[in-house]
């Protein structure tokens, strides 16, 4: 496919192993193409039921319905910038997953948005897929970062114990 940057298929195994263990997903939101194919074809989370899709391109985007459909996935997809669509605020999910281009030079304001809209449910996750060039350990809300390779996905959990960042 066109545009996208695969995730490896052992950082997938990895972070859903993850999700599957440790969080119980009802409503999710994935921005950027990559993710939500991968997360449709092996490993959506069971129980499940609402994915919302953020992406922009339009060939992308028609990929991933045409996934969605294939699989029986009811699948909202929003033909957005990601940016825009955090920034309007909304709906509030269980799990939000980001793949933006690993180049993206304000890849550092995603969590703040997703906080500061109130787009994660109580004990909701925010996934957050970036390489070594960004550290977000000392971010509100961080609970935990995973390296697969050059892969690390950084968790945030909505949870009070955690909005004050290691270190204050």
């Amino acid at each position: 496919m066109p545009h996208t940057r695969p995730t490896t298929d052992i950082a997938k195994g990895g972070l859903f192993n993850i999700i599957e263990n440790n969080l119980d997903i009802t409503s999710c939101v994935a921005s950027n193409s990559s993710a939500a194919p991968a997360a449709l074809r092996s490993n959506w989370p069971p129980g499940a039921s609402d994915l919302t899709v953020v992406e922009k391109d339009n060939t992308m985007s028609g990929f991933i319905a045409k996934t969605a459909s294939q699989l029986d996935v009811n699948a909202k997809i929003v033909k957005l910038d990601a940016f825009r669509y955090l920034q309007q605020g909304g709906d509030s999910f269980d799990f939000i997953f980001a793949d933006p281009p690993y180049e993206l030079g304000n890849m550092e304001e995603l969590p703040k948005l997703v906080f500061e809209k109130g787009l994660l449910k109580e004990e909701g996750w925010f996934v957050l897929e970036h390489t070594r060039r960004n550290d977000f350990r000392h971010y509100p809300y961080f609970r935990t970062e995973r390296h697969y390779g050059t892969t690390i996905f950084t968790i945030f959990i909505n949870r009070e114990e955690l909005k004050t960042p290691a270190g204050e």
